[in-house]
């Protein structure tokens, strides 16, 4: 079956072989029509012929830098109709088998590719359409300059490179790149090749695209490269992009970015070269599910709201006893509340926000030291709230040295902005994700996920000595009426406070696609402003008291009317 192709090598490692090309035109003719009918003609089971096929490819690329520019053409139709056969056969082939034709292909297409390229002193710019892929090959020498350089794009990407840059690095003070667009290649190079920890459906979105060096001999980039892409498919403004490439086995955003997007273009940012996609990823929700979970989301959030607010206007308001201290109450509804609500508004509008990079790049980071900031008033009320339970006269003889609101509003704030911005310094790329959040590559996401695991801990070991130390003061106490009530009710409020001091965040670790776990996980923390607000107001006998004197005063404000 590769007898053609054995035969036109051969003929290609002839010592004369360009001084006969005239002579042998003919015979490399025959021998491309013959490669042509081989990778059509195949036989055999599919995996089979794809496999034959990657056999022939392989070889035609380990041949290609012998190759004439001429030759090197023709070759390019025989592999971009080889792609077109594996792309449109309806017969199921392996995942493997796939795996290995894409990158024989992608090796072979790229070196000859590699061989149109032809030294210049100037700039050359060389467009090839052939059926399924589109190739530009600019070339440029030490004599060209930035203003001369066109843009170097294709129907469906267009490519930003500092060519210049890279030749000014180079020896020999020229450089090539190659960028190719394939049409086809989503049908070998699969979206469902892209592993993600989400279970969502992947949806190619471009074309898939190539950038490589053609003969230069720094392949070093100097600064990374963008990509505009041509949405091929309908954008859902309720899924995320991705922007991927080819690591011979599968797709990964390693080194890459989404930096604007809208609904018909997104452009990617990349640190590196090599075989690129843009990969939408919708939720495998049903529909009615995902919509359920939405309206339960905006209700749950909106009611958190609301009792955040009447806390707040409790602490402010109210006239509490001398040895409360509601500083870190206050300042975890203020965290909360301002962190909910540019969260619901952002994703409300987020088809708006969404293209401003800017601004979503801001909001992913004012989100992040908001959420901080709450967590670590939490850590603080865990605190306070063990200091009390341990002795209660300990807290008022020692707030004013160690636990004054000063100290602790330092404490509150300025560690998650001292997280923050050392995020922001060592990966500043890594806020704005498609939901306007931090991004999830290379781990950048740990920069939150760290100090609140560190926080729900300890906030859980807190806790659980809080309910041992309790559980012992009740055994002690006489059993009185009065004071078991009150025991009862402090009991109460104790256990209340695994969700006000957060502990319910941890169900998040567990949810793997449990709607149930979701819900409940949704439900809890979008609820810890009411469960503030019914422990230390309603609860509260001082503050029912002044509660029911306003009422009786707006009551009698009316009557009078």
């Amino acid at each position: 079956m590769l007898s053609c192709g054995w035969i036109w090598a051969v003929f290609y490692r002839q010592p004369d072989a360009e001084k006969k090309e005239d002579k042998h035109s003919s015979q490399n003719r025959q021998s491309f029509n013959c490669a042509d009918k081989d990778m059509t003609t195949s036989v055999g089971s599919p995996n089979q012929t794809v496999a034959s096929t990657t056999n022939l490819l392989n070889l035609i690329s380990n041949m290609s830098g012998q190759l004439s520019p001429t030759d090197a053409g023709n070759f390019l139709s025989v592999v971009d109709a080889a792609q077109m056969k594996v792309s449109t056969s309806d017969s199921p082939v392996e995942k493997s088998t796939l795996v290995s034709f894409g990158n024989a292909y992608l090796n072979a297409f790229e070196n000859l590719v590699s061989a149109l390229v032809v030294a210049t002193d100037n700039m050359t710019v060389k467009n090839i359409a052939l059926n399924n892929t589109e190739v530009t090959v600019l070339a440029i020498g030490v004599n060209a300059s930035a203003a001369d350089i066109p843009p170097i794009y294709t129907k469906t990407a267009q490519l930003e490179i500092d060519l210049i840059g890279i030749a000014k690095q180079s020896i020999s003070k020229s450089a090539s790149v190659a960028f190719v667009s394939y049409s086809a290649m989503d049908s070998i190079l699969k979206p469902d090749f892209f592993n993600t920890s989400e279970n969502t459906v992947k949806t190619m979105m471009s074309t898939v695209i190539s950038a490589t060096l053609s003969q230069t001999n720094n392949t070093a980039l100097t600064k990374p490269v963008n990509f505009t892409l041509k949405h091929i498919q309908g954008f859902n403004p309720k899924s995320s992009l991705s922007c991927v490439y080819w690591n011979d086995s599968e797709w990964i955003v390693d080194g890459c970015s989404v930096l604007n997007s809208n609904s018909s273009h997104t452009v990617c940012s990349c640190v590196h070269l090599s075989t690129f996609a843009l990969i939408m990823q919708t939720s495998s929700t049903p529909p009615e599910s995902s919509d359920l979970l939405e309206l339960l989301n905006l209700v749950c959030v909106i009611v958190g709201l609301v009792f955040f607010s009447l806390a707040l206007l409790s602490f402010a308001l109210c006239q509490w006893s001398p040895g409360v201290n509601n500083v870190a109450r206050i300042n975890i509804c203020i965290s909360l509340l301002s962190a909910h609500l540019l969260f619901l508004l952002t994703q409300q509008f987020l088809s708006l926000i969404r293209p401003q990079q800017v601004f979503c790049v801001a909001i992913a980071g004012l989100l992040h030291f908001l959420f901080l900031s709450a967590f670590v008033w939490m850590f603080i009320e865990a605190v306070l709230l063990f200091i009390c339970v341990q002795n209660l006269s300990r807290i008022s003889s020692k707030k004013k040295e160690v636990l004054s609101s000063g100290f602790l509003c330092v404490i509150g704030y300025v560690l998650a902005l001292v997280v923050v911005g050392v995020s922001i310094g060592l990966v500043p790329e890594g806020y704005g994700s498609e939901q306007c959040w931090i991004k999830t590559a290379e781990g950048f996401i740990w920069s939150f996920l760290g100090p609140v695991c560190v926080i729900l801990a300890l906030n859980t070991i807190f806790f659980i000595k809080i309910v041992l130390t309790l559980n012992s003061t009740l055994k002690n106490l006489n059993a009185e009426v009065s004071q078991m009530k009150q025991t009862k009710i402090l009991a109460f409020k104790t256990l209340s406070q695994f969700v006000v001091l957060g502990c319910p965040w941890i169900l998040g670790f567990f949810i793997n696609g449990s709607e149930v776990l979701e819900i409940l996980f949704l439900v809890l923390n979008s609820q810890q402003g009411t469960f503030i607000f019914v422990i230390y107001c309603v609860l509260n006998n001082e503050i029912m008291q002044q509660y029911k004197q306003c009422f009786r005063c707006l009551c009698s404000g009316h009557k009078k009317y």
